[in-house]
């Protein structure tokens, strides 16, 4: 007998499927384009002609090595500080039962959960009531409250994968806390953690409005660029800079996407 699994889709649902991913994705072609057009003030179609001088202009201006380079050390430090807390609140929730776990769980995802405008309200509010000056470090608490639930949802899904019973079995062997984590619970959780690491420097690298919040007068390579389509210097120069962000955020996020795609199962659940 034929499997349910093996069948065929529907027409119909294909061509909806393909639709909908030209939907998406052209845009994002559009964005390679207009990289190579020689028009330099105004989006034409058909681009007039094409060209690669605007990846060498690119490359000579100092504004954007500026907001390039803050963005990385943003995404960063916000990766550093979301891998060791939301492992830590990880570990945390899945290894014990206590009351108000469940709430705690949902507090930690509130961020991400909520629209970014108000998580960035929020933040600039208590930093101008703590009198704290808008710097780097205010961008990087804002990034590190939605990267610590990306780097939590992803380990504590895998952690709930793991088997208590290794756990238990090492520290009957003699192995202290420290020992256990490093040579039993680390190597089944450390592919989690490398998927939650990148897609949290993926999304600090690329966010727009909780920086609009937290930044004062800093430009993000985000920021820049906006501020680049509403005042243009360069159009090819921003539709540059915006393929290389999207090479840089899409990589991660591929990565991680085929780094847990087989967690599946649980870790030592075998005989």
């Amino acid at each position: 007998m034929r499997s349910d699994r093996n069948q065929s889709a529907p027409l119909g649902l294909k061509v909806a499927a393909a639709a909908g991913l030209l939907f998406l994705h052209l845009p994002i072609l559009l964005i390679f384009v207009y990289a190579f057009t020689t028009e330099e003030k105004s989006y034409q179609w058909p681009p007039p002609g094409f060209t690669t001088q605007w990846f060498a202009v690119t490359w000579n201006r100092p504004d954007v090595w500026q907001a390039l380079t803050l963005s990385l050390q943003v995404a960063a430090i916000s990766t550093a500080i979301a891998l060791m807390l939301g492992t830590l609140c990880a570990a945390a929730v899945s290894g014990s039962n206590f009351f108000g776990r469940e709430t705690i769980s949902l507090l930690v995802i509130l961020p991400i959960a909520l629209p970014g405008i108000i998580t960035g309200i929020a933040l600039r509010s208590a930093f101008s009531l703590a009198e704290i000056p808008f710097s780097f470090w205010t961008i990087v608490l804002g990034h590190a409250t939605f990267c610590v639930v990306v780097v939590y949802n992803n380990a504590v899904a895998r952690f709930r994968r793991t088997s208590g019973s290794m756990v238990e079995a090492s520290m009957d062997l003699g192995a202290d806390g420290f020992q256990t984590f490093r040579y039993v619970i680390l190597p089944n959780i450390g592919t989690a953690l490398l998927a939650g690491g990148m897609l949290a420097f993926a999304l600090s690298f690329d966010e727009v409005i909780v920086t609009t919040f937290t930044a004062g007068q800093q430009q993000t390579l985000p920021i820049w660029m906006l501020e680049e389509l509403v005042r243009p210097r360069q159009r090819p120069v921003t539709n540059v800079v915006a393929m290389v962000v999207f090479l840089a955020t899409f990589l991660p996020i591929l990565a991680a996407y085929y780094l847990t795609r087989d967690g599946d199962q649980v870790a030592g659940s075998g005989k």
